[in-house]
């Protein structure tokens, strides 16, 4: 069985109605569209979410988040993800070539989170001051 045999089986899909042919098919004379009104008649549309010229709900609530430009070229890095690199000196190249952070990030930042073990040095990457602590203490720079 493949994907592309599959068909809809007619049976489950139901007669269409046959609008606007008299009162005995059932939807006679106005043919379902009520009575009167833009709806009822050809070509009569609005907008979606237009209400009848009430301030519409979309705009009547209030805008909400805010997408930061600058998150899609700044990076956070951990210090365990610090420490599996196997480099002493690190910068944004290395970061970049290891997946560490995105190939479009342009500044990156060590935050404290996790253990680091052994001694690294940063070279252009600003980290916070409790990850700065934890490099110092191993006899690491950040320059």
């Amino acid at each position: 069985m493949k994907l592309n045999t599959f068909t809809v089986d007619p049976a489950s899909q139901g007669t269409k109605k046959r609008r606007g042919r008299g009162h005995s098919a059932g939807q006679g004379k106005t043919g379902g569209r009520g009575v009167k009104g833009q709806t009822s008649r050809s070509g009569g549309y609005h907008k979606v979410g237009f209400e009848g010229g009430q301030m519409p709900l979309q705009r009547r609530l209030p805008k909400v988040g805010f997408f930061s430009a600058k998150s899609r070229t700044s990076a956070e890095v951990r210090l365990s993800e610090i420490n599996k690199l196997t480099e002493d000196t690190i910068d944004l190249e290395v970061l970049i070539a290891r997946g560490v952070v995105p190939s479009a990030t342009l500044q990156a930042k060590v935050i404290l989170s996790g253990e680091i073990t052994s001694k690294k040095s940063l070279k252009g990457i600003k980290a916070t001051a409790g990850a700065l602590k934890k490099i110092i203490e191993l006899g690491g720079t950040v320059e």
